[in-house]
């Protein structure tokens, strides 16, 4: 026991790692021989039984290659990083094992690829186009997980012109989302916003970027109020009584009533 991995764990996975390279050894034995020795078209029959024999072994042990080693590589991984992470690279090397299968077993039966690659081009163009999103959130992942900008259960304030600045506490790496808990809850990142937003681990007990307050439009009650309010400020100064602006208007009228000025009139 090392590292705090235990025995057994640790067994398994050396068992991986020789039952894939063993049987990736025995592939491309089977694949050179194939080669140098069957042809399925305009050959005899032993060039014939050499060549179904070799692509029958060529998938066998292609499959088991593929399979114990990726297991070896996704285990790997996640010993280095997380569940997700390895879940991720297992799924990948699942993928690109089998492309490489399928090409060397056309190889081997003597099937032409300059028009299967010419095809599969094509074919790649138009899935690239419709799946572009997608594909780069997985590739973004396979970029993270090398790079290690971050891990499960690290703190980190993340800056993007898409979610603004955020806090957030990492709970785990998937092949599409980053999945996070905010003050709100989980959230779920695209991989590719992640990969393009300034990312900083934040120190134990720094204040965290206080969320902005949700904007409310007016609603009608307001506006009413606000009309009422600039009406009622309007009645009040018309009905204000106008003070006199000439300072003998009294002694004006007193002499007109042939009273002297500053007797009091009834």
């Amino acid at each position: 026991m090392s590292k705090g991995i235990p025995a057994r764990a640790k067994h398994t996975l050396k068992t991986e790692w020789l039952l894939g390279i063993t049987m990736g050894v025995m592939a491309l034995a089977a694949l050179g021989l194939g080669k140098a020795f069957g042809q399925i078209q305009n050959s005899s029959l032993h060039q014939k039984l050499y060549a179904w024999a070799a692509a029958v072994v060529l998938i066998i042990t292609g499959v088991y290659a593929i399979v114990h080693l990726s297991r070896a590589i996704g285990r790997l991984v996640t010993r280095q990083s997380n569940q997700g992470a390895g879940a991720t690279i297992r799924l990948v090397t699942y993928g690109l094992g089998y492309v490489v299968l399928i090409i060397a077993l056309l190889a081997v039966l003597g099937v032409s690829l300059d028009h299967l690659l010419i095809g599969a081009g094509v074919a790649g163009i138009i899935l690239g186009v419709a799946a572009q999103q997608s594909l780069g959130n997985v590739f973004a992942a396979i970029v993270m997980l090398f790079a290690r900008p971050f891990v499960v259960g690290d703190h980190i304030r993340i800056r993007s012109g898409v979610t603004g600045v955020l806090d957030v506490k990492v709970l785990g790496l998937g092949l599409t989302y980053v999945t996070v808990m905010t003050d709100d809850g989980v959230l779920l990142v695209p991989n590719s916003i992640l990969l393009g937003a300034g990312i900083g681990h934040l120190k134990r007990g720094a204040a965290p970027v206080p969320s902005p307050a949700p904007w409310e439009p007016p609603s009608a009650t307001d506006g009413a109020n606000a009309n009422d309010a600039t009406y009622s400020s309007a009645s009040a100064a018309t009905d204000a009584p106008t003070p006199s602006t000439s300072p003998n208007a009294s002694g004006q009228d007193a002499s007109e009533k042939g009273l002297a000025p500053g007797t009091p009139t009834l």
